[in-house]
């Protein structure tokens, strides 16, 4: 089952099912007004929500053209929006890039951050920056929980996981080192994050979701140039599942929670980049210097992620940087 938002001059939009070639989408508000209100009462909702996308498959529910443009994320505002870094990868390239050690349990201990909820971007709204920040793409891979108690073990997590998403969680690395320096962790360094327009139920996925991981390869575009190809599934150190437990570990989480994955990363660089920072670093490692300038005006990135069958599963991120001027980022306050 796939589920969107679509625009409605609401703050969360209004719920429509989507069907699985992307072509059409049929409103759910017989059932749940907004995805938030589903997920909240899930257990309840969930048989009809797929009885109503099984009517828009079969072509027997009044149903609009599929149109990105005039949906909102999935989930405009969330309680959570907790990101890991489970690809070890791309944890060892950006520390080295901001000559920094990787910690020593990095193969035991989750790196996990709480960025900001309140604004999650529509997949075709912009990335509004100031160039002097480093404003950086980062493609991944997320999951929509359910109410997830305390004490969960990575054996039994797969109940909470509801649905699946991808995300730009967008990064402005020359703000990054400032904060971190301070001890206390991202703040400014993290805008908003953009949702993929759709969200999908686990078994969409059919045997790519596996072990708490996405077995499949998740597409990065850089205006028309595919600069990431990497495999999501085969390099994620720690699982989704072993990620809830250990975010599980002193609260619980409320329906609606988002858990990234961190960006995408394999070693094998013909599988390309996740961002622009693991690229600037390569080169640094290559030439002691980096030439990749990060998103200027203009850029256009886009990230998107197929099945098995060749088919778009959520549909296509597809954000332009739009640059800000004159900013002040020299705050120390």
């Amino acid at each position: 089952m796939k589920l969107a938002s679509l625009s409605n001059g609401s703050r969360d939009g209004a719920l429509v099912v989507v069907n699985r070639a992307l072509t059409r989408m049929a409103s759910a508000a017989s059932i749940a007004p907004t995805l938030q209100a589903a997920l909240d009462d899930w257990e309840r909702v969930e048989v009809g929500l797929r009885a109503h996308a099984a009517l828009l498959e079969a072509g027997n529910l009044a149903s609009i053209p599929y149109d990105a443009t005039k949906l909102a994320a999935p989930l405009s505002r969330v309680y959570d929006w907790v990101d890991a870094s489970a690809f070890l990868n791309h944890v060892r390239l950006v520390r080295r890039a901001r000559n920094a050690e990787p910690p020593k349990d990095l193969e035991t201990n989750p790196l996990i951050y709480q960025g900001g909820g309140s604004e999650m971007l529509p997949p075709t709204a912009p990335i509004s920056a100031d160039e002097d920040w480093g404003p950086d793409f980062e493609a991944e891979v997320c999951v929509v929980l359910g109410d997830t108690p305390r004490f969960v073990k990575a054996t039994d997590a797969h109940k909470y996981v509801r649905l699946i998403a991808i995300a730009n969680d967008v990064s402005l690395r020359r703000l990054i080192p400032g904060e971190l320096a301070k001890g206390f962790g991202f703040f400014q360094s993290k805008p908003a994050t953009a949702l993929g327009p759709v969200v999908a139920t686990p078994d969409e996925l059919g045997d790519s979701w596996s072990d708490g991981r996405v077995h499949l390869r998740l597409k990065t575009w850089l205006n028309d140039e595919l600069v990431g190809d990497p495999d999501a599934g085969s390099e994620m150190h720690f699982s989704f599942f072993q990620l809830i437990e250990y975010i599980c570990r002193t609260r619980a989480f409320t329906a609606g929670t988002i858990l990234g994955s961190g960006t995408v990363s394999n070693e094998d660089p013909a599988h390309g980049i996740s961002c622009l920072a693991e690229r600037r670093m390569i080169e640094t490692i290559a030439s002691g210097e980096a030439k990749t300038p990060y998103l200027k005006d203009g850029d256009r990135v886009e990230i998107e992620m197929f099945g098995s069958d060749g088919g778009s599963l959520f549909g296509r991120i597809a954000q332009t940087m739009w640059a800000l001027h004159h900013v002040s980022s020299d705050s120390n306050s």
